[in-house]
């Protein structure tokens, strides 16, 4: 463990408490604590701790009840949870690593066992967000949806757009924007169909939605992008005398996309977007992607 890890430790029992925070304080950790379930979701809108230590029975709100919220809201969705517990049997286990949980420590509390987990618990945290903060920096507009439509977490790009579409939007939701959720689950009710995409006019934006491939089960990656190309697509067909849909896939060439993404975002097959691009290279009596994009940047500068 790092020497500036926060451990926030939710227990009701004040020697529990006591023992937990002198360890984990001799190991060089900050440690913050709440004693109830919602005490803790009141002080996760102060502060992100690196990772929650938990206990599952608890007057009130339960340690699972917690967890749940704190795994619906995407701005402490990425926190691990792990459980202290005192139920053996294995369906509390599984009903606790079922709330979103990535692990959990049986009482009496074994401390060598406990830091040891908390410390591989930390390198996967840290990893996984690593590659999120890479998917921003990258540019790209992703959201990370569940098994039930829930966002998990989305990067800012994407933030930022559901933002427009939505003013009072705000990622502790943890939810889309209301007509974009829609749109979503339809799309995942519908993801062994092909094409998975679907655009929608929201906020006075048209928005395509993508489902995309992830190796994560329990999440389904949507890219998310604003469709403004409507004058510039009257533009190249004033000009070229292309079809609307030519024009489409011209503009998009332009701007570098592959068959493939350009499939994705019109909602047509890779093959059929070939066809209209040979179509495009006739018409602009040009024979590669670069040449037709010189004309395409050309004519939209004017």
């Amino acid at each position: 463990m790092g020497a500036n890890d926060c451990i926030l430790v939710v227990d009701d029992n004040p020697d529990s408490l006591r023992f937990l925070v002198e360890t984990l304080e001799a190991g060089g950790k900050t440690v913050l604590i709440a004693r109830s379930g919602e005490a803790t979701l009141e002080l996760l809108g102060e502060v992100a701790p690196d990772l929650i230590l938990i206990d599952v029975i608890m007057p009130g709100m339960s340690g699972l009840e917690v967890t749940r919220q704190i795994k619906r809201n995407p701005t402490t969705a990425h926190i691990p949870v792990i459980f202290m517990t005192g139920l053996n049997e294995p369906e509390h286990v599984v009903a606790a690593l079922g709330t979103g949980g990535v692990d959990y420590v049986r009482k009496p509390i074994v401390i060598d066992e406990l830091l040891a987990r908390i410390r591989v618990h930390l390198a996967n945290a840290r990893t996984s967000y690593r590659s999120r903060l890479a998917l921003g920096v990258a540019g790209r507009s992703l959201a990370a949806l569940d098994f039930d439509g829930t966002l998990v977490w989305c990067t800012p790009q994407a933030e930022s757009l559901f933002v427009q579409a939505d003013p009072d939007w705000t990622p502790d939701r943890g939810a889309l924007p209301q007509p974009l959720e829609a749109a979503a689950r339809q799309l995942l009710s519908d993801r062994t169909s092909w094409p998975t995409v679907s655009r929608i006019e929201v906020g006075g934006l048209e928005i395509a939605l993508a489902l995309l491939e992830t190796d994560r089960p329990d999440e389904t990656l949507i890219r998310v992008t604003e469709v403004r190309e409507d004058r510039k697509i009257a533009l190249l067909q004033k000009h070229n005398g292309l079809t609307h849909r030519e024009a489409e896939v011209l503009l998009w060439v332009s701007y570098g996309k592959t068959n493939r993404t350009i499939s994705e975002i019109l909602g047509i097959s890779p093959r059929t977007v070939n066809k209209h691009l040979e179509q495009v290279f006739r018409k602009l009596s040009v024979e590669t992607r670069a040449a037709a994009t010189a004309i395409a940047v050309r004519y939209l500068s004017d």
